[in-house]
């Protein structure tokens, strides 16, 4: 949450920053810049209202908690990012076709500064997302990954309008096209790990070769037939088929399931919850 609140924080202050730079400066690719950190502004706000939202604890209507809001609140991160990708191309082209002056040199230093803040605050919002395993945390982090992007782009085209000079205007509007690329491009590499989590996608190997591991150390359990993982929001849910003797009475096989996934739950703090199934073992 915290980290939610300082990624809004600093969108909002390098939106203004951006807009009032690119005015003053006459370079639409800082004007375009500062319309992605404002989406970001609001991305950001969505990102800690489903943080706050998915943190709930399951109740009757919701018994697996409230986690799937995580991949929702992406995807419409992911329109916003789509959104104002295309406004920026928009309004890109309009320039293009509209002679205007050479944007002002002193653009150079705030981009500087914004592409250096940028990539502090991705790196900073990525790990965290890691740590806490947040769809749209990291999803925020590349937000601002791609803010950096956009940001060297605009200072690439801005550079080489101030070298070539008069007739070289519409670099800077270029840029801003380009920059609209990364952002779409950046979008994809957001909206697929949401699709899969909401999707029940089976990309957690590690995590299956784990629960195999523990069980192996169980007694009574012979093997895992098979393990099923899902993720809602921070937190993941296994669906297990337990092989164990077929001549043991329920009570002992009851007795070595909840030794499972009392294990299970002991060395995976993220798994919400472990749903063992026993199944009879019939060979030799």
């Amino acid at each position: 949450m915290r980290t939610a609140i300082i990624s809004l924080v600093s969108n909002l202050l390098l939106a203004i920053a951006k807009g009032v730079a690119g005015v003053l400066g006459n370079s639409f690719a800082l004007i375009a810049d500062a319309i992605e950190s404002t989406t970001d502004v609001f991305s950001s706000s969505l990102v800690l209202l489903g943080l706050k939202y998915s943190t709930k604890p399951p109740d009757e209507n919701h018994p697996y908690g409230h986690g799937k809001i995580e991949p929702v609140v992406t995807f419409i991160v992911v329109g916003f990012l789509i959104v104002s990708a295309t406004i920026i191309v928009t309004q890109a082209i309009h320039n293009i076709r509209e002679p205007h002056d050479i944007p002002k040199p002193f653009t150079l230093i705030v981009l500087g500064a914004i592409i250096l803040v940028k990539e502090i605050s991705y790196r900073y919002v990525h790990r965290k997302g890691q740590e806490v395993q947040s769809t749209s945390l990291q999803a925020d982090a590349w937000h601002h990954r791609s803010d950096a992007i956009t940001s060297l782009i605009a200072f690439l085209g801005i550079t080489w309008a101030l070298w070539m000079g008069p007739g070289y205007e519409c670099a800077d509007d270029w840029a801003a096209i380009v920059a609209a690329g990364f952002i779409v491009f950046n979008a994809y590499l957001i909206l697929r790990p949401a699709l899969g989590e909401i999707m029940d996608e089976q990309f957690y190997d590690d995590m299956i070769q784990q629960i195999h591991d523990i069980a192996a150390n169980v007694e009574g359990a012979i093997e895992i037939e098979k393990c099923f993982i899902r993720k809602s929001g921070m937190t993941y849910h296994a669906d297990i088929h337990l092989v164990v003797d077929g001549d043991i009475s329920v009570r002992t096989g009851h007795d070595i399931a909840h030794q499972l996934k009392d294990h299970i739950r002991a060395a995976m703090p993220e798994m919400a919850d472990v749903l063992v199934h026993v199944e009879p073992w019939e060979g030799e």
